[in-house]
């Protein structure tokens, strides 16, 4: 089973080829690379053109930055594997994660599978407010899709790549998010939660998420799951 892994990056000059190493020796062996730069401004781009051509990667240049979930439907028409990730360029998430959300693709029990920050898993202690902002926006979530997830903003969502080259995604920002939850839950996916390792990194570590985000995906939450019911 080829995996897709799809890499958005903006800024990320210090662990972009480290990320991409990481996902080559996460253990899955039929692999597709897809990187997104969507116009960083320091090193990323520079570092990403020093890898040699490789039939495993392809790295894609946005000229001007538009956000994560644009770099993601950048990404949408080039997938060619059987199923779908996200992985963020920083180091907070394990690509070490992607063989046992896998398996549940194998075994066809699964149309996406969540990687769960938040369900048991042994993780670096996050902020309160970032904590409790996703425990929020995953309530909000789940009451708007009648789903019972206990992390809607992962950024691990694992998804079959016949539904997610399907999905009319509109997001420029982290919006994708509930975008992606809300039309996966809409079309009665059967989804799975798995916990997952986490290591949060703060503001001075170059995480980019803020509190307007988290106000943005409110507005989202509404619009995907109770506005635009004829478009997932």
């Amino acid at each position: 089973m080829k995996l897709t892994v799809i890499i958005p990056v903006y800024n990320e000059e210090a662990t972009i080829l480290e990320i991409i190493r990481r996902v080559r020796g996460c253990g899955v062996p039929d692999l597709q690379l897809l990187v997104v730069d969507d116009a960083s401004g320091d090193g990323t781009r520079g570092k990403l053109e020093s890898l040699p051509p490789a039939p495993d990667l392809t790295v894609i240049r946005h000229e001007s930055n538009h956000g994560k979930g644009a770099a993601i439907r950048t990404a949408q028409k080039h997938v060619t594997g059987d199923v779908v990730v996200i992985q963020d360029a920083d180091l907070e998430y394990s690509p070490e994660e992607f063989p046992h959300m896998l398996r549940l693709f194998a075994g066809k029990q699964a149309d996406a599978v969540f990687g769960s920050r938040y369900s048991g898993s042994e993780i670096m202690v996050d902020t309160f407010w970032h904590y409790n902002g996703n425990r929020v926006l995953t309530l909000f979530s789940n009451l708007c899709s009648n789903l019972h997830l206990t992390d809607m903003e992962t950024c691990y969502k694992m998804i079959r790549a016949d539904i997610f080259r399907s999905l009319p995604l509109e997001c420029n920002r982290f919006g994708i998010e509930p975008e992606l939850t809300a039309k996966l839950a809409r079309r009665r996916c059967r989804i799975y939660e798995v916990p997952i390792a986490y290591a949060a990194r703060n503001f001075d570590g170059g995480k980019k998420i803020g509190w307007k985000d988290g106000v943005a995906a409110l507005w989202y939450i509404l619009k995907y799951n109770l506005l635009r019911r004829g478009d997932g």
